[in-house]
């Protein structure tokens, strides 16, 4: 089993027995050995390959590439995972820059402000919409209107808080009445996107609507046919589902999305059922 994997599972467990209400553990000698012992030569692994190309061209990683991926785009999520000062300081510098981000000059013209994005920088869990509204464009942060009211009751019904989760967009910038990205739009932001996956990284991401997906995964076919299956990014899975914004034009499908959740859920460990 490699080291990725067997983080994302002891984190999954971790997170579970956290919603349970269980708070400490007790230690484990033989797990202590066992797997201490293995992040150690995980540890030693990187920094003795590190060594060996200091100052010469590095080696392609072996690390397993993402399945769907968008056309023209590299991922590459750092090795280490930054302690979350440092992920805070990265990503409010992050936010400095897109603040004064003029590539889209039609956005740029036409904002009141950038919208970054939110939540724990250690987040398990990230959000992908697809752009700020008028309220997010006012407020300076993601989902605050109507969709953004109901989003929050999703978090809710998944017994989860807001500030548990890290929410961004697509987009850091409104487009004008509301209209989805342009792909010039979103490709000129991606490098914001992915910086922002880089830094938290999330053990799972949600696309929230067809933009999202499309713009993240390169994705063609309805947002409807991608739910409830996973997708790899870097090192999170991704699941898709249907906007809040659609789900406050056709109240039926919250339903759905519903079901996406406790489908989502239960991978990490969490039986919403129960």
């Amino acid at each position: 089993m490699d080291i990725v994997t067997l983080r994302r599972m002891l984190r999954k467990r971790l997170e579970a027995d956290r919603r349970a209400g269980l708070t400490h553990l007790p230690r484990s000698e033989a797990f202590d050995l066992t797997f201490l012992t293995a992040v150690a030569k995980y540890d030693d692994a990187e920094k003795d390959a590190a060594a060996k190309v200091d100052g010469k061209k590095k080696p392609t990683s072996t690390k397993p590439q993402p399945s769907v991926i968008a056309t023209n785009v590299e991922v590459e999520l750092p090795t280490e995972s930054y302690p979350r000062d440092e992920r805070i300081r990265r990503l409010t510098t992050l936010a400095k820059k897109v603040s004064r981000c003029t590539r889209c000059q039609e956005l740029a013209e036409t904002r009141t402000q950038t919208v970054f994005g939110v939540g724990d920088p250690e987040a398990a869990i990230m959000f992908i919409g697809e752009a700020p509204g008028a309220d997010e464009d006012r407020e300076g942060e993601p989902f605050v209107g109507r969709a953004g009211q109901l989003l929050n009751k999703i978090i809710g019904a998944c017994r989860m808080k807001r500030e548990e989760i890290y929410i961004c967009n697509i987009l850091r910038c409104r487009p004008p009445g509301n209209r989805n990205p342009s792909e010039t739009e979103a490709a000129n932001c991606r490098e914001y996107l992915d910086a922002q996956i880089a830094l938290v990284r999330p053990d799972y991401i949600v696309c929230w609507g067809s933009v999202a997906a499309k713009s993240l995964l390169g994705a063609s076919q309805p947002i409807g046919k991608m739910r409830r299956q996973f997708f790899e990014y870097g090192e999170a899975k991704v699941a898709c589902t249907y906007h809040p914004s659609y789900l406050l034009r056709n109240p039926p499908a919250k339903k759905d999305v519903w079901e996406d959740m406790k489908w989502l859920f239960k991978d990490m460990g969490v039986d919403l059922d129960s």
